[in-house]
Protein backbone atom coordinates (compact mmCIF):
# COMPACT_ATOMS: atom_id res chain seq x y z
CA UNK A 1 0.00 0.00 0.00
CA UNK A 2 1.26 3.79 -0.88
CA UNK A 3 0.69 6.22 2.21
CA UNK A 4 1.65 9.84 1.26
CA UNK A 5 2.17 11.85 4.22
CA UNK A 6 1.77 15.73 4.89
CA UNK A 7 2.04 18.30 7.76
CA UNK A 8 2.48 21.92 8.12
CA UNK A 9 4.68 23.41 10.94
CA UNK A 10 2.92 22.13 13.94
CA UNK A 11 2.75 18.68 12.33
CA UNK A 12 6.29 18.17 11.09
CA UNK A 13 8.01 16.96 14.20
CA UNK A 14 5.13 14.38 14.71
CA UNK A 15 4.88 13.51 10.79
CA UNK A 16 9.05 13.01 10.75
CA UNK A 17 8.57 10.44 13.96
CA UNK A 18 5.66 8.62 11.75
CA UNK A 19 7.14 7.92 8.52
CA UNK A 20 9.96 5.54 9.86
CA UNK A 21 7.33 3.53 11.62
CA UNK A 22 5.12 3.60 8.81
CA UNK A 23 7.94 1.94 6.97
CA UNK A 24 8.58 -0.45 9.17
CA UNK A 25 5.11 -1.89 8.89
CA UNK A 26 5.72 -2.38 5.42
CA UNK A 27 4.47 0.45 3.45
CA UNK A 28 5.70 2.95 1.08
CA UNK A 29 5.43 6.33 1.99
CA UNK A 30 6.26 9.47 0.08
CA UNK A 31 6.70 13.09 2.35
CA UNK A 32 4.66 16.07 0.51
CA UNK A 33 5.91 18.57 3.22
CA UNK A 34 6.76 20.81 4.62
CA UNK A 35 10.31 20.33 5.43
CA UNK A 36 11.01 22.44 8.49
CA UNK A 37 9.02 24.28 11.56
CA UNK A 38 9.25 27.08 9.90
CA UNK A 39 5.81 28.95 9.32
CA UNK A 40 4.20 27.09 6.10
CA UNK A 41 0.12 27.63 5.61
CA UNK A 42 -1.72 23.82 6.40
CA UNK A 43 -3.91 24.37 3.43
CA UNK A 44 -0.61 24.20 0.50
CA UNK A 45 0.41 20.77 2.22
CA UNK A 46 -3.01 18.93 2.74
CA UNK A 47 -4.80 19.82 -0.21
CA UNK A 48 -1.62 18.22 -2.31
CA UNK A 49 -1.58 14.97 -0.26
CA UNK A 50 -5.67 14.97 -0.90
CA UNK A 51 -5.06 15.64 -4.86
CA UNK A 52 -2.69 12.75 -5.08
CA UNK A 53 -5.38 10.54 -2.72
CA UNK A 54 -7.96 11.89 -5.27
CA UNK A 55 -6.32 10.92 -8.28
CA UNK A 56 -5.31 7.64 -7.43
CA UNK A 57 -1.41 7.71 -6.92
CA UNK A 58 -1.77 6.69 -3.26
CA UNK A 59 -3.93 4.23 -1.60
CA UNK A 60 -4.19 6.37 1.50
CA UNK A 61 -2.99 9.61 2.73
CA UNK A 62 -1.53 10.92 6.44
CA UNK A 63 -1.73 14.86 7.21
CA UNK A 64 -0.68 16.79 10.60
CA UNK A 65 -1.13 19.81 12.22
CA UNK A 66 -1.00 21.58 15.74
CA UNK A 67 -4.82 20.32 16.16
CA UNK A 68 -5.36 18.16 13.04
CA UNK A 69 -8.93 20.77 12.74
CA UNK A 70 -7.62 22.72 9.65
CA UNK A 71 -5.37 20.46 7.66
CA UNK A 72 -8.89 18.10 7.91
CA UNK A 73 -10.84 20.72 6.53
CA UNK A 74 -8.90 21.34 3.80
CA UNK A 75 -8.22 17.68 2.80
CA UNK A 76 -11.93 17.43 2.45
CA UNK A 77 -12.63 19.83 0.27
CA UNK A 78 -11.08 17.62 -2.08
CA UNK A 79 -13.50 15.99 -4.13
CA UNK A 80 -13.08 11.93 -2.92
CA UNK A 81 -11.61 12.30 -0.18
CA UNK A 82 -13.18 11.43 3.19
CA UNK A 83 -10.51 12.70 5.67
CA UNK A 84 -10.82 11.68 9.44
CA UNK A 85 -9.91 13.23 12.01
CA UNK A 86 -8.80 10.87 15.09
CA UNK A 87 -7.67 11.40 18.65
CA UNK A 88 -7.86 7.60 19.43
CA UNK A 89 -7.89 4.18 18.14
CA UNK A 90 -11.35 3.60 18.55
CA UNK A 91 -12.19 6.48 15.96
CA UNK A 92 -9.85 5.17 13.74
CA UNK A 93 -10.63 1.47 13.50
CA UNK A 94 -14.69 2.65 12.94
CA UNK A 95 -13.77 5.54 10.53
CA UNK A 96 -12.38 2.84 8.52
CA UNK A 97 -14.95 0.13 9.24
CA UNK A 98 -17.66 2.52 8.69
CA UNK A 99 -17.12 5.40 6.78
CA UNK A 100 -13.93 3.88 4.61
CA UNK A 101 -11.64 6.91 5.53
CA UNK A 102 -9.06 7.45 2.48
CA UNK A 103 -7.11 9.69 5.18
CA UNK A 104 -6.52 10.50 8.51
CA UNK A 105 -5.88 13.81 10.01
CA UNK A 106 -3.85 13.84 13.68
CA UNK A 107 -2.90 16.94 15.66
CA UNK A 108 0.46 16.95 17.11
CA UNK A 109 -0.43 19.02 20.03
CA UNK A 110 -3.58 16.59 20.80
CA UNK A 111 -2.23 13.15 20.67
CA UNK A 112 1.87 12.63 21.55
CA UNK A 113 4.02 10.11 19.61
CA UNK A 114 2.85 6.73 21.24
CA UNK A 115 -0.78 7.97 21.04
CA UNK A 116 -0.78 8.67 17.42
CA UNK A 117 1.50 5.68 16.37
CA UNK A 118 -1.18 3.55 18.01
CA UNK A 119 -3.67 5.74 15.68
CA UNK A 120 -2.14 5.08 12.84
CA UNK A 121 -1.40 1.14 12.84
CA UNK A 122 -4.68 0.61 13.47
CA UNK A 123 -6.01 2.77 10.98
CA UNK A 124 -3.56 1.31 8.22
CA UNK A 125 -4.23 -2.25 9.34
CA UNK A 126 -8.32 -1.88 9.66
CA UNK A 127 -10.06 -2.41 6.32
CA UNK A 128 -13.79 -1.02 5.35
CA UNK A 129 -16.44 -3.36 6.32
CA UNK A 130 -18.46 -3.34 3.63
CA UNK A 131 -21.81 -3.59 5.03
CA UNK A 132 -24.61 -2.48 3.10
CA UNK A 133 -25.99 0.55 4.99
CA UNK A 134 -22.37 1.77 5.15
CA UNK A 135 -21.57 1.92 1.70
CA UNK A 136 -25.11 3.42 1.07
CA UNK A 137 -23.98 6.29 3.08
CA UNK A 138 -20.83 6.88 1.17
CA UNK A 139 -22.73 6.59 -1.60
CA UNK A 140 -24.75 9.35 -0.54
CA UNK A 141 -21.96 11.35 0.17
CA UNK A 142 -20.20 10.62 -3.29
CA UNK A 143 -23.23 11.49 -5.56
CA UNK A 144 -23.85 14.53 -3.52
CA UNK A 145 -20.39 15.87 -4.71
CA UNK A 146 -20.69 14.71 -7.76
CA UNK A 147 -24.46 16.82 -7.99
CA UNK A 148 -22.55 20.06 -6.80
CA UNK A 149 -20.09 19.87 -9.47
CA UNK A 150 -22.30 21.14 -11.80
CA UNK A 151 -23.37 24.19 -9.67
Amino acid sequence: MKIVVASDHGGYALKKKLIPYIEAMGFSVDDFGCESEASVDYPDFGLRAAEAVARGDYDRGIVVCSTGIGISIAANKVRGIRCALCTDATMASLTREHNDANMLALGALIVGEALAKDIVRTWLSTDFSQIARHKARIAKITAYEQAREGK
